[in-house]
């Protein structure tokens, strides 16, 4: 069944956790959707584990329409949820519509996200009121990094706790359909999942809320660079990958790849006969 935002707040309702991954590409998008992936998140994380940038900070809309149109012709029934990148959606608020529009219509995202409270408010109610859906995300924002002094938990002391719940509560009142909180102490998150009638995204927030997002190359250990507490992972298919390139490598250098079970053969005659043909041309010429 198509994911959308009336499934993801019956999910809600229901009590039945939503799941969700970053994707980055056509092919692990797929594969996601085919695992029955609910939603997937093509990030602007992408500047750090597929650009390779230190931060998010440089990833451009040109960068998000690319990947996000790989991401969208691989969802069959995954809802696709594109990130707003650094300075697409802070200068104003026609920039912020114009952004997101570009995302839903050259690029098929079914939503956008962005980061911020209060303070982005009349985006999120500007986009929603253009028929694009806004999913928030408070609590850690990456985009925020230099402000934060790095990646830290969010919202453990009372004034800063009572600014993230505000934030979410006018996040919600703005028209958002769901809410990211990143590195959030589990028992607040829940507190502030039970208060909304929109869906949580966990990430590094506990199990109380209402669903789950992972960074995929984090989950496989694919990436190194950074290794956050709260990411579980559920295979070594970073070790696998390089091992598999190492075979591969020492197979082409020993002769061994490729097999006869991966060549296409000829007729010995036929090559045989240019064979002749070449050495009669070449006569001709000395």
């Amino acid at each position: 069944m198509k994911n959308t935002v009336l499934t993801l707040q019956q999910q809600k309702r229901n009590g039945d956790k939503i799941t969700m991954l970053t994707a980055y590409d056509y092919t692990t998008a797929k594969l996601m959707d085919k695992a029955g992936i609910n939603c997937l998140l093509v990030g602007d994380s992408l500047g750090m584990v597929m650009l390779g940038y230190d931060s998010t900070l440089p990833v451009t809309m040109e960068d998000m329409i690319h990947h996000t149109k790989a991401v969208a012709r691989g969802a069959e029934n995954a809802f696709v949820v594109a990130d707003l990148p650094f300075m697409a959606y802070q200068v104003s608020v026609e920039e912020a519509v114009r952004n997101a529009g570009r995302l839903v219509k050259e690029a098929g995202a079914q939503a956008v996200k962005l980061e911020g409270g209060k303070e982005v408010c009349a985006q999120i109610e500007a986009i929603n009121q253009a028929s694009i859906p806004v999913i928030g995300h408070l609590g850690l924002t990456p985009q925020s990094v230099n402000v934060l002094g790095g990646y830290k938990v969010q919202g453990r002391e009372h004034d800063a706790a009572v600014k993230l719940l505000e934030d979410a509560l006018a996040v919600e009142k703005a028209g958002a359909v769901a809410l990211v909180l990143e590195c959030v102490p589990a028992t607040f998150a829940e507190w502030i999942s039970s208060i909304l009638t929109i869906p949580t995204i966990g990430i590094g927030a506990g199990a109380g809320c209402d669903g789950q997002v992972l960074v995929y190359q984090d989950m496989l250990a694919m990436f190194s660079d950074l290794s956050p507490k709260f990411v579980k992972k559920y295979g070594a298919v970073g070790n696998l990958m390089k091992e598999s390139f190492e075979r591969y490598a020492q197979e082409v250098k020993d002769g061994i790849f490729p097999g006869e079970e991966h060549i296409y053969n000829m007729d010995e005659e036929v090559l045989n006969e240019l064979k002749k043909q070449f050495e009669e041309e070449q006569n001709e010429y000395r």
